[in-house]
């Protein structure tokens, strides 16, 4: 019998997602009055359509702040963690011949910038508490250095990854390009490896995660964001971004829906200019969650992904306080496809 791997698409049908609270000894702690209602607001609407998996330091402490949400679907974890993005620090799940299949790779802080004794952890400590259930498998992927915003799959065995990261030194130094497709094709169970060459934004830590970027929102369509104005110092590198896009094929030949984004408005925090990016949208049950950094082009972004997602309701969530550490909605969250919690 064929042995097969799949990753499924972040549109599948999810268990749960987790998001790791932010608390007084993390670099939110200058923050946390503007943060807290922000992870509130997205917990909230997580309940709404599935199971909650929160990571957190004090789950009393978290109650509290959630206010007025079902806690029959929040199921709380309590150890130390030095940040809050689960994306990057959470467990990533597969069907190996059907068994549901938690990978764990190291997490190395994106190549070593920040401090991640504890974040490394996770997802190691979250299955020796019996968080996910009977028959999940958990693999300890040392020492392959994977961020999960680094990943978009369409779960039909294509993924979308960008070269600036996943060929990082910092990651796995002895791992060339040509090394990495093919372990990324063995344990993902992926026919190709679509290599985006250009793309960043200002004030990324991550060097240039695909979720910052360019989005699949179903087999045939990417959605991506656009820049427009040459004076802007990313348009050149968007722009190539873009004639990349535009130049990959499905696999049956047929070239993609592309869906452009608009460039979020400059934001900044401390003199520095932040990654702001309507790409970081997060899909759930039934609904999609955008970020919204108050400008007017919250709304263009809403339309854009009304397009992309006519089944889903797109909810936006202000998200100006995540930006202030260089990530956004997706970057704090991890979805766990059907089956690994009950």
């Amino acid at each position: 019998m064929e042995h097969r791997i799949v990753f499924p698409a972040e549109w599948s049908p999810q268990s749960a997602v987790q998001l790791t609270w932010p608390h007084d000894e993390t670099d939110w702690k200058p923050l946390l009055a503007e943060v807290i209602p922000c992870f509130a607001a997205i917990a909230g609407e997580i309940v709404k359509r599935e199971k909650l998996l929160i990571v957190c330091r004090d789950a009393e402490e978290v109650r509290r702040q959630l206010g007025d949400v079902d806690e029959s679907r929040i199921l709380f974890r309590e150890m130390e963690t030095n940040d809050t993005w689960a994306r990057d620090h959470g467990g990533i799940g597969v069907f190996e011949d059907g068994v549901p299949t938690l990978y764990d790779f190291v997490f190395n802080g994106w190549g070593m910038k920040f401090p991640a004794h504890f974040d490394n952890l996770v997802t190691r400590r979250l299955v020796r508490a019996g968080t996910f259930a009977d028959g999940v498998a958990a693999v300890n992927m040392q020492p392959f250095v994977l961020e999960g915003g680094s990943l978009e799959t369409d779960g039909k065995g294509t993924l979308l990854t960008t070269v600036e990261c996943l060929a990082s030194v910092n990651r796995n130094e002895y791992l060339g390009k040509e090394q990495l497709e093919y372990h990324l094709k063995e344990l993902f169970g992926l026919r190709r490896i679509l290599w985006l060459e250009n793309g960043y934004l200002a004030g990324d830590d991550t060097d240039s995660h695909i979720d910052t970027l360019a989005r699949f929102c179903d087999e045939e369509t990417i959605a991506y964001v656009q820049c427009t104005d040459r004076r802007d110092e990313h348009y050149g590198e968007l722009s190539e971004m873009e004639k990349e896009l535009k130049a990959f094929r499905q696999e049956n030949g047929k070239p993609y829906r592309l869906i452009p984004l608009p460039m979020a408005d400059k934001a900044y925090w401390e003199g520095e200019r932040l990654p702001a990016t309507y790409a970081n949208f997060l899909i759930i049950n039934g609904a999609v969650l955008l970020p919204f950094y108050g400008s007017k082009r919250d709304e263009l972004a809403r339309k854009a992904l009304e397009k992309a997602f006519p089944g889903r309701e797109i909810i936006g969530i202000n998200c100006l306080p995540l930006v202030k550490q260089h990530g956004s909605l997706h970057c704090v969250a991890m979805q766990y496809p059907a089956g690994f919690i009950e």
